[in-house]
């Protein structure tokens, strides 16, 4: 039998915490996703000033992140260099860049997803977030 690493609460809050002060540092209004590996949400941050839009994005982002197991950017550079019938995957929507998997011992755990500025900036975001785990 095989043990799985899993977020915390308390992960969760200093993910969330560390995304948001690189997001305020920078004076990004965003909104920001945690969830399971199975997509599942478990922690959502709407700064000031946030698209309302954003946070439904950002979820969407750290779902297809985690269910994928690699950055959501992999999934918009496939339809950006001309698979669009890869936009009929079914489950998988948020295929822009700003989803990133949190990655334990070379398993997927979790994953983050960050809305609101440019997609780069997003990314950025998230894995400051992540880098708050020390892994």
């Amino acid at each position: 039998m095989k043990t799985k690493h899993v977020l915390t609460a308390d992960d969760v809050k200093k993910i969330l915490a560390a995304a948001e002060a690189e997001a305020l540092a920078n004076k990004w209004a965003v909104s920001i996703a945690v969830v399971d590996d199975g997509g599942h949400l478990l922690g959502l941050l709407r700064l000031d000033g946030a698209p309302a839009i954003s946070a439904h994005i950002a979820p969407s982002k750290a779902h297809t992140a985690a269910l994928g197991r690699r950055e959501s950017k992999v999934y918009e550079d496939v339809v950006n260099n001309g698979r669009t019938s890869f936009l009929s995957v079914p489950t998988i929507h948020g295929m822009l860049e700003g989803g990133v998997p949190v990655v334990v011992e070379g398993e997927t755990i979790a994953a983050v997803g960050v809305s609101g500025v440019k997609s780069n900036e997003d990314a950025q975001i998230a894995r400051a977030g992540i880098a708050a785990l020390g892994i």
